[in-house]
């Protein structure tokens, strides 16, 4: 409770330490901010042809929006996979890429951390805010459930920032957490269900890997803002009670362990 308080009373210093981060993310770049929706819009083409293209894979059809478009598809899953993987990367620098302010200045070292997940969730914002136009163009009567939809972005958030914290301290006392969080995120986005169905692998894996496909908790969160924005309709109570109870347990646990390591920061960093 003490850890939630201090935050809140830093809330000034996490406020200029993100506009510092959105002032200096794009500057000196001739397209600016255009780069974050360009960035998932390559990824979208480079997928389209390879698995659209050239694999022959389709997109399954949205229910009851009917949209079948492979490419709206991917940018509905590539979005908020990218802001997950956005969060939990910048988290991970944040102490180490602050280490002289760190030994400076003695400040809740938390607000490090939250910030880049506040950047990351103004970008993660305007680009699911473009998807959404483009898949309401297409016909996905997704205004409906915007409350949901913002609910499910903000639950998404609560849960990369547990992931962000443990990464921040972790890559403190070990410095190759770096190349090691590469690995596992590249393993971890194609265990998510981002750029295929999983239903067409119904009865061609064991159990064990369907179980880990439906349920590890990106692919819950991916799953559920899919049937708001590409369906068009409201997920189902199991999911929704999936994403509020790993956002939780990411917090607390994130929080914790933070806290536990953080104490000698200042010498280790």
């Amino acid at each position: 409770m003490q850890q939630i308080k201090d935050i809140m009373r830093s809330r000034g210093l996490l406020w200029n330490l993100t506009v510092r981060e959105l002032k200096q993310r794009y500057r000196g770049s001739f397209l600016g901010w255009a780069w974050s929706m360009l960035n998932p819009l390559s990824q979208m083409l480079i997928y389209t042809f390879v698995f659209g293209v050239a694999f022959g894979i389709t997109a399954p059809i949205g229910d009851p929006s009917g949209i079948d478009t492979y490419g709206l598809y991917l940018l509905s899953g590539i979005v908020p996979w990218g802001f997950f993987s956005l969060v939990c990367g910048l988290g991970l620098q944040s102490m180490t890429g602050n280490a002289s302010l760190i030994r400076k200045v003695f400040f809740p070292r938390e607000t490090l951390v939250l910030s880049q997940v506040v950047f990351s969730f103004v970008q993660f914002s305007i680009e699911l805010t473009i998807v959404s136009i483009a898949l309401a163009a297409m016909g996905s009567p997704l205004y409906a459930y915007l409350p949901i939809t913002v609910i499910l972005m903000a639950t998404l958030t609560v849960f990369g920032t547990g992931i962000a914290l443990m990464l921040a301290v972790g890559a403190v006392y070990f410095r190759d957490l770096g190349y090691l969080w590469n690995i596992v995120n590249q393993v971890w986005f194609f265990a998510t269900p981002v750029i295929y169905d999983p239903k067409r692998f119904d009865g061609q894996v064991n159990d064990t890997v369907l179980f880990l496909l439906h349920w590890n908790p990106p692919s819950v969160y991916l799953r559920a803002l899919r049937q708001t924005i590409y369906d068009g309709r409201l997920p189902t109570l199991g999911d929704l009670g999936f994403c509020f109870a790993a956002a939780a347990i990411s917090l607390v646990l994130g929080l914790r362990v933070f806290k536990v390591f953080s104490q000698r920061v200042a010498e280790e960093v």
